[in-house]
């Protein structure tokens, strides 16, 4: 299963980006996430392990450092579906099946 998660932290910082969003920042990195950082928040996807162990990191690193609130929605994203290993077997032409 793959997660993507959508967080922000607090308090924000108008002239800077906070130590504590750096933080949160620095542990999506490495967790080898896909990050897209925006203006009011973070968002990061991957696997559901890698994406709740971050998470966890996220969470501590952040309120060691300065964080008062921490905003986080986790949605479960669909895997892209797998085509068909083979199509359904046509109708038999064999005289007298099916007739």
């Amino acid at each position: 299963m793959r997660l993507r998660m959508e967080f922000s932290t607090e308090p924000f910082d108008l002239d800077g980006v906070p130590p504590h969003a750096l933080a949160a920042r620095r542990v999506i990195e490495e967790a080898g996430l896909d990050v897209e950082v925006g203006p009011f928040g973070t968002t990061a996807e991957g696997d559901a392990e890698t994406v709740l162990a971050a998470l966890d990191r996220v969470y501590r690193g952040a309120l060691a450092v300065g964080a008062t609130r921490i905003s986080v929605q986790l949605t479960a994203v669909p895997e892209a579906s797998a085509p068909e290993a083979s199509a359904a077997p046509e109708a038999s032409e064999t005289p007298g099946a099916g007739s």
